[in-house]
Order: C-alpha cells, then structure tokens, then sequence
C-alpha cells in the first residue's frame, strides 16, 4: 500500500498544468458573483419599507465583481482572437492536491461541529486529522493536542457558560 501510495505521488509530482490565468478567474469568479446573486434572496430577508436594506450593498458588490469579470474574459478573447500570448500559471498536481486534503480537513470540521453542535467533536477531529496528515509520530502529541481542545472547551462550556 504504502509503494502504491510513493508511486502515485511520485507521478502526481511529475504532472503540471498550464491555466491562463486571466481567463480563468473571470470565468469562475463571475460564476461565484452569479451563485451569491441566486442563493441572496433566500439568505437575506428585506422589507420593503427600508431604503437601503441587507441586500443593497452584496448586490452592488457582486454587479460590480460581475462587471470587472466579464470586462476581463472580453480582454482574454480579445487577446485569443489577435493570436496574442496568454498569461499561464503552471500548477504542480501533487501540491493542489494536498491543499485540497487541508481544505476537506477543514470542512469536515465545520460539518461535524454544525451537527453535532459540539465544538469539542469538531476540535478533536481537526487535531487529529492534522496530526495524522503531517504523519506526526509521537503519542504524547496526540494526548497533549485532544486533552487542550477538551480543556479550552471545558473551561469556556462549564466556567464561563459560553455556548459554542
């Protein structure tokens, strides 16, 4: 298992890929601007007697973000069109990956102290998941790390009756 594991990293280290950058970022952040301008109504509750109410400023914000977007996928077409150069990033595999395992470390966090609403289950699972992807070794940092995310949570539950 662990050949099979070095193989595979060994080849994900090898694989590169080259992103034009520019286009890109447009492309996904006017989606993102689109999804925050879809999921808002549901989100943010408005009256109709205010002037200015919760969603003024997110609109006006994502119209914008939405605007410099597409000002900047035109650019990049511009550019493919007149057969200039595009900018490129090289992105390693193995490194995004291993990002993405932090990311997913980190949600399943946040997933676990939303259901269970204990933080404490979700401090836990965070250290030790962090400890066992850095491949730390020692015992005692096991111990040492779940006995102060349940002490820290202990002495703001039942000391200072904080609900977290």
């Amino acid at each position: 298992m662990k050949d099979k594991l070095g193989k595979l990293c060994d080849q994900m280290r090898q694989k590169e890929l080259r992103i034009p950058v520019d286009l890109t970022v447009g492309v996904v952040f006017f989606l993102v601007g689109l999804a925050v301008m879809l999921l808002m109504p549901s989100q943010v509750a408005i009256s109709e007697r205010d002037v200015v109410n919760g969603r003024a400023f997110p609109e006006l914000l994502m119209t914008l973000m939405m605007i410099c977007c597409a000002a900047l996928v035109a650019k990049e077409i511009v550019k493919l069109v007149r057969k200039q150069p595009l900018e490129y990033k090289t992105v390693n595999l193995l490194v995004e990956v291993k990002a993405l395992i932090i990311l997913a470390i980190l949600v399943i966090t946040y997933i676990l102290c939303r259901t269970t609403d204990l933080f404490v289950v979700g401090a836990v699972f965070c250290a030790l998941a962090f400890l066992i992807y850095f491949r730390c070794k020692k015992p005692l940092y096991y111990v040492i790390t779940v006995g102060l995310a349940v002490g820290i949570w202990a002495a703001f539950r039942f000391l200072l009756n904080v609900r977290f």
